[in-house]
């Protein structure tokens, strides 16, 4: 196999913001000569799927002012610090945004959303034990959690109803590990 690596020579860093920071990179192709690379770097992120004993999940409705539109996601958040796992800000965001505690938070996978263009990483997590509380908002977040069956969410998912990728990916990859689990007893 061909070493397909590309090494950066230079970065600079076009936009230092709150959340993510843009760099142009001068970067050395396999073949020896140079090209621009343009990418975002993202501190990460969890998606949560919480299921309930009667086979329920939440998903939450939110308007996301880059697409211009309001759209029906898992619950999720980024990390605020290196120190974090994904656990622990699973359960931080599912409280957040759905006022949902976990008993436990099971990591079952990650995947790169935009590997052309950024580093993100997303986690995803199963949230189970579910206990509802209330949600704990930030001032600029405004979320209106919906509880629907797993089952459900999922072929909405398929069926191209829902159009997150995330939450496309984090549907599918929990209900693989369930129809797993089941296939295991």
């Amino acid at each position: 196999m061909a070493d397909l690596t590309e090494t950066s020579l230079s970065s600079e860093e076009l936009l230092n913001g709150k959340l993510l920071h843009v760099y142009r990179d001068e970067v050395r192709l396999p073949d020896g000569r140079s090209a621009a690379r343009e990418w975002i770097d993202h501190p990460g992120a969890v998606a949560i799927v919480p299921i309930f004993e009667d086979g329920a999940t939440v998903l939450v409705r939110q308007f996301r002012f880059p697409a211009g539109r309001t759209f029906l996601e898992v619950p999720a958040g980024k990390f605020d610090s290196d120190n974090e796992s994904p656990e622990d800000v699973g359960r931080r965001e599912l409280k957040e945004e759905t006022g949902i505690r976990a008993d436990t938070l099971t990591h079952v996978g990650a995947f790169y959303p935009c590997i052309g263009y950024s580093n993100e990483v997303i986690h995803v997590c199963i949230a189970r034990g579910l206990t509802q509380g209330d949600m704990e908002l930030t001032d600029d977040e405004f979320i209106e959690p919906v509880r629907l069956p797993f089952t459900e969410a999922v072929a909405r998912a398929r069926n191209g109803t829902l159009s997150d990728m995330k939450t496309i990916t984090a549907l599918n990859r929990v209900h693989y590990v369930l129809e797993q689990a089941d296939a295991n007893f």
